[in-house]
């Protein structure tokens, strides 16, 4: 790859960035090891940016998983104004394209990562290119490049950027495919394990046991009657994002036809609202399992986002919104590194970039060029807008 953007247009950039492969290894564990990580984009991302003239640093935060962070001289003494998409992307199984190929077709730039959000990471870049080193020291805001390792799996790369620069930072805007429209409030996620013991004994005796499976068959239909009933409360409505949801992913129980079974297991996926947030949820959980009997009922946390709820009062959001094509505020179902850096780093942040969701994790994963394009232009505009 040449770090020099001046050897390229913007798809072709993009297509150089898709053909480095930056699998999250904790979401998708049987991909090659040579495609997982997210060290070669950092690197490659790096090299470009101290072309433009950032000083990057690279912070570990698990082996061979960087975050990229690239400061642009003269932000001393000025609002702080963060760009951050993230490097990694979901698997390739199953995909009807190369995942690699960076191809282009028909206008639109094909492989993963092409929408999600490597897109959006080509387009931020692209702008500080075009507007150059010197336009972006005079600007009246600081601007910090930042890619995220990990978004895809438990956000570790976000999580530890807020823990370290807490309240460092006046704004952020986070890359993800909106189709340039600005995500102030996007559902938060709790991710929890339910597990139902019962008592194993022969199959031919089944008398003699307490079969966890049945048991947790009542727990289920509760779930998906009862307690799904209670989250759509009118306390809980938001807005842009209706009402929290549940959803029961996965069931595990027992270890053999002939063996009454003595565990079964359970992992359900709460989508909250900020009427709802996932400490509020989780002692709603352990009040709706107490008050239905299922008082043994072990459980356990397997992720936890917060919900966004960035204010659309925020001087940085209207300037989002009066940028040119009028960019519309907009509530997202996903949860993403916005939310992190709001709830656990006091940063404002929103989601905005090119593409659109509906191609996130797809068979044929794209982008249209045109997207890009104006993406490019969404985040150049945003940073001269703001830095007036």
């Amino acid at each position: 790859m040449n770090y020099d953007l001046r050897a390229y247009e913007l798809k072709d950039f993009l297509s150089e960035l898709i053909k480095i492969p930056s699998v999250n290894p904790d979401g998708d564990p049987g991909t090659a090891l040579e495609n997982t990580g997210e060290k070669k984009i950092a690197i490659a991302l790096g090299e470009v940016l101290q072309n433009i003239g950032a000083e990057v640093q690279y912070d570990e935060v698990e082996r061979d998983r960087p975050n990229i962070i690239a400061k642009f001289p003269g932000s001393e003494n000025k609002p702080q104004i963060l760009l951050a998409p993230h490097l990694d992307t979901v698997g390739v199984g199953g995909m009807s394209i190369d995942p690699f190929g960076g191809t282009q077709e028909g206008g639109k730039i094909y492989g993963r990562g092409a929408s999600d959000t490597k897109g959006t990471a080509a387009a931020m870049i692209w702008a500080l290119y075009r507007m150059g080193l010197q336009k972006i020291k005079n600007l009246n805001v600081g601007v910090t490049f930042v890619g995220f390792m990990g978004e895809e799996t438990g956000q570790p790369g976000s999580r530890h950027f807020a823990r370290k620069y807490k309240g460092q930072y006046d704004f952020a805007l986070v890359g993800e495919p909106t189709g340039n429209n600005i995500v102030c409030r996007h559902k938060g996620t709790l991710w929890l394990i339910l597990e139902v013991l019962g008592k194993s004994a022969h199959g031919a005796t089944p008398e003699k046991g307490k079969n966890a499976i049945s048991k947790m068959s009542e727990l289920v239909i509760l779930l998906e009657t009862q307690f799904k009933k209670d989250l759509s409360a009118k306390a809980f409505h938001n807005e842009y994002l209706d009402y929290p949801t549940i959803n029961i992913g996965m069931i595990t129980g027992g270890t053999r036809t002939n063996i009454v079974p003595e565990h079964c297991k359970i992992e359900i996926d709460l989508r909250l609202t900020p009427e709802l947030k996932t400490t509020e949820a989780l002692k709603k959980i352990k009040s709706f399992l107490k008050q239905n009997g299922f008082t043994d009922t072990k459980i356990s946390t397997k992720l936890s986002c917060e919900p966004l709820n960035t204010e659309e009062t925020n001087s940085y959001v209207e300037t989002l919104k009066s940028l040119p094509n009028s960019p519309k505020v907009i509530g997202a179902p996903w949860f993403c590194d916005a939310a992190v850096l709001s709830s656990e780093g006091d940063i404002p942040a929103v989601a905005g970039g090119p593409g659109h969701i509906d191609q996130a994790h797809t068979a044929d994963e794209w982008i249209k060029e045109k997207d890009l394009e104006s993406g490019a232009d969404f985040y150049q505009n945003f940073l001269i807008s703001a830095g007036l």
